[in-house]
């Protein structure tokens, strides 16, 4: 069920929303706008402030499952790393009613998740969850760090 979710959240339900979108208003905004405010909702959004609700109530399956860490005081961290996931993803989910806090909640989810992705790199010996993890947290934020270019080098849309 975690692949499907991850897979949903940071692929198929921003690329559909972003069509949707670009269809219904004839793509006005732009592919880049759209797309990145499409994927700051979902994947920094709904995606950080969903996995940051699972490792603050139970931070034992990130810490198991994800990051095969078997130490009780771990959980500590865990949960705190749940509470900034929460607030970014916060941000994020916001944006969609306040499109102008798009490209700040896009700078800190989006350097957020490229960290996080560089770090899964180097890990040796990674399981299916940690792959994925490490593929998702990247295409996010090459998405919406490009989109955050964007509108710093054209303007707010």
């Amino acid at each position: 069920m975690y692949l499907v979710i991850i897979i949903t959240l940071a692929v198929i339900a921003p690329l559909v929303t972003t069509v949707v979108q670009g269809v219904t208003t004839d793509w006005d905004a732009g592919l880049v706008v759209i797309a990145g405010q499409q994927w700051v909702f979902w994947g920094v959004g709904i995606r950080l402030f969903t996995a940051g609700l699972s490792q603050a109530l139970r931070p034992q399956f990130t810490m198991k499952k994800i990051l095969r860490i078997d130490a009780p005081g771990a959980t500590q961290l865990v949960g705190e790393l749940g509470y900034a996931n929460i607030g970014m993803g916060a941000a994020g989910i916001l944006s969609y009613f306040f499109p102008d806090w798009a490209p700040a909640a896009a700078l800190a989810g989006g350097l957020f998740l490229l960290l996080a992705g560089i770090r899964h790199i180097a890990k040796p010996n990674k399981n299916a969850k940690e792959w994925i993890a490490l593929a998702t947290d990247l295409l996010i934020a090459v998405i919406v760090l490009v989109y955050v270019g964007w509108v710093l080098v054209t303007g707010p849309a």
